[in-house]
């Protein structure tokens, strides 16, 4: 399994599209805790979430970046904190939809997460019960096309970004 910098490679050793379905609620990230402290308290988002860096890194090279939350309402406060920061991730270019399982079935999906780099590499995500992520399992060939068929079904179902936060 990968992790650290050997995971943070794959996002700059990709050449054309980079894709991720992330299912969970909540995501426990050593780097992020104290940002999350900050937004639990009213403080707001760092300035460099306004236009994030590490997807314009990607998307200034001519990369796509994609991804689906699958989450259900109401939003646990992690869900809040990360959704807020996801307008910055758009400006930097970043494709970001929404499955809302309170508004919307969601079948045909897995309930982990995973990344879909070139359409050629898939790496399923493992986490702790409390979202502390373990490592990407780079996944088999032979299941390629049951991730794509996946990465299909989410983006043809999800609601863009600004579409579920105007609803």
């Amino acid at each position: 399994m990968l992790k650290g910098e050997d995971f943070g490679r794959l996002f700059e050793t990709f050449e054309r599209t980079a894709f991720r379905l992330e299912t969970l609620a909540v995501y426990d990230v050593d780097e992020e805790r104290e940002e999350f402290a900050d937004f639990l308290a009213g403080k707001g988002l760092p300035p460099d979430c306004a236009d994030n860096p590490w997807v314009r890194s990607m998307t200034d090279l001519g990369k796509r970046v994609a991804r689906v939350h699958v989450l259900r309402s109401p939003l646990s406060d992690y869900l809040r904190y990360e959704l807020a920061a996801y307008p910055g991730n758009i400006k930097a270019g970043e494709s970001i939809g929404i499955i809302d399982t309170a508004l919307q079935e969601a079948t045909g999906l897995p309930d982990h997460d995973f990344w879909l780099f070139d359409d050629t590499r898939v790496y399923r995500m493992h986490y702790t019960d409390s979202g502390q992520f373990i490592g990407a399992e780079l996944l088999s060939d032979d299941r390629l096309a049951e991730y794509q068929q996946y990465r299909d079904i989410a983006v043809a179902h999800a609601v863009p970004f600004r579409e579920y936060t105007a609803a």
